[in-house]
């Protein structure tokens, strides 16, 4: 079954914590989906992806890019899972259609902002309503994380 993780961010921005997130994924030798709730959103993490750290990036596609299969990672705002990952971020408030086929899902949410905050206990409801195993992590002064849940 899949397992699914509640990421809260409360010092630090997603561009700050999402790259690492995807180092340990492709570490682990996972494709990964990234399902953001805007087209403006998906356009930001593509150029930050590329530049986040001055010797390396990254490798990922988008739509504009094409051949979604070959990609380590695809940014999307769709539900679909064209590159065969086996985790599967959401950010901005995106919602899958269905996380079955996934490892595991990643959900991450602003703690500095209450509806995203509302949203993910919403989704929290959800998840365990439908079954899974779920994990509540809150980001650590030092920016790691720490499992609360």
């Amino acid at each position: 079954m899949t397992e699914i993780l509640f990421y809260h961010l409360t010092e630090s921005n997603l561009e700050t914590a999402l790259p690492g997130l995807l180092e340990k994924s492709l570490e682990r030798g996972w494709k990964v989906v990234v399902q953001a709730g805007s087209q403006g959103r998906i356009e930001a993490l593509d150029a930050h992806l590329w530049t986040y750290q001055e010797h390396s990036f990254l490798a990922h596609g988008t739509t504009k890019d094409g051949t979604q299969s070959m990609q380590p990672i695809w940014l999307t705002t769709e539900t679909d899972n064209p590159n065969e990952a086996s985790i599967r971020f959401m950010v901005d408030g995106a919602v899958p259609d269905d996380l079955t086929g996934y490892e595991r899902a990643v959900y991450m949410f602003d703690g500095h902002d209450n509806d995203a905050v509302l949203q993910a206990r919403e989704r929290w409801k959800i998840e365990k309503e439908a079954g899974f195993d779920l994990t509540y992590w809150q980001q650590k002064p030092n920016g790691g994380w720490e499992k609360k849940a």
